[in-house]
């Protein structure tokens, strides 16, 4: 019942929304293209998460929603294009925990994620894991927190400024410890060299590590979330493993060119968040191990802005660059 509110308060316009709804149709015709650009290669999470709702999205509105594949430039080729591009809600763009960081990281960046874009809607989550190899003698996540205390740990990661680097400086924080960052050019090769012994520990983006860990080929230590994941039910969170400040999830949400009129961002957002409270597209958001957590334009863009504000905090402490 709880769950059925939320969603109809979700739906439900304000006055102020009515007099909008028509320009929002006018401008966003049936048969007019959609085009949604991810700026991360195909099959990744952010990209499954993207083909899914514009799926769905094409279906409620009988259009055609094209996802595009921008990479590069860490994710920030696809996020200037839509930047740079029209204002009539013919762009959308998929963003992840990655660009709330890259705004400290880039701050000569072509483009201002803050004042060139805007929040549409916040979608789901896919807590980070905390893994080792299956023969580590480092068995629980208190033994890492001691162990990391006590000697040098090597803790890969899918790249400099990337969510497992963030979520490992947060860790050194919060344990007062100093790992080793060893930078990779994605996460399945520093996933390799985990399982082959080449490093400790990775503070894993979920998907990357469920597979190896439910084929016997890594421990999982903790998750980094309020609650257990039903696909390890046994592997407590970090706040039951004793830190409950190591919490992170790499969210994925979308956006749109700033200058976008009020009207179309509100009738995405109510779409958006529509689907997500589908549960058909709750089902398949679990099966690639996130959850989901429509949040609208508003809640999403108060969200964001701590975001922000959080991973420029770690990575000014941290002396995190992207190179």
């Amino acid at each position: 019942m709880k769950r059925r509110s939320l969603l109809a308060a979700s739906l439900l316009p304000s006055a102020a929304v009515w007099p909008l709804a028509g320009l929002a149709q006018d401008i966003l015709k049936s048969g007019m293209t959609i085009k949604y650009v991810v700026p991360f290669p195909p099959g990744g999470l952010t990209d499954v998460m993207a083909r899914i709702v514009a799926q769905k999205l094409g279906e409620a509105w009988r259009t055609s929603v094209i996802v595009e594949n921008k990479a590069g430039g860490n994710a920030q080729i696809g996020a200037e294009q839509v930047a740079k591009g029209p204002s009539d809600g013919s762009q959308l763009l998929a963003i992840t925990l990655a660009h709330a960081a890259n705004v400290s990281l880039f701050p000569d960046a072509p483009y201002s994620f803050v004042r060139d874009l805007r929040p549409v809607a916040l979608m789901a989550g896919s807590p980070m894991l905390i893994v080792v190899p299956t023969g580590s003698p480092i068995k629980t996540f208190r033994n890492l927190v001691d162990t990391a205390k006590a000697r040098q740990l090597n803790a890969g990661s899918s790249g400099n400024g990337t969510p497992p680097h963030l979520t490992m400086a947060l860790f050194n924080e919060l344990n007062k410890s100093q790992m080793t960052h060893i930078p990779y050019r994605g996460g399945a090769p520093s996933i390799t060299d985990l399982i082959g012994g080449q490093l400790d520990v990775i503070f894993s983006n979920f998907p990357e590590s469920i597979a190896q860990v439910r084929g016997g080929k890594l421990r999982a230590l903790a998750i980094c979330s309020p609650a257990r994941h039903g696909q390890l039910p046994d592997v407590p969170t970090t706040a039951e493993a004793g830190m409950p400040g190591l919490q992170v999830e790499n969210w994925t949400a979308c956006m749109v060119q700033a200058r976008t009129p009020d009207a179309i961002v509100e009738r995405y957002s109510r779409e958006i968040i529509k689907i997500m409270f589908s549960p058909e597209v709750e089902e398949r958001a679990k099966a690639q191990g996130f959850v989901a957590n429509p949040k609208g334009s508003e809640d999403f863009g108060r969200f964001l802005t701590d975001e922000i504000a959080r991973w420029g905090r770690i990575i000014k402490t941290a002396n995190i660059t992207a190179s």
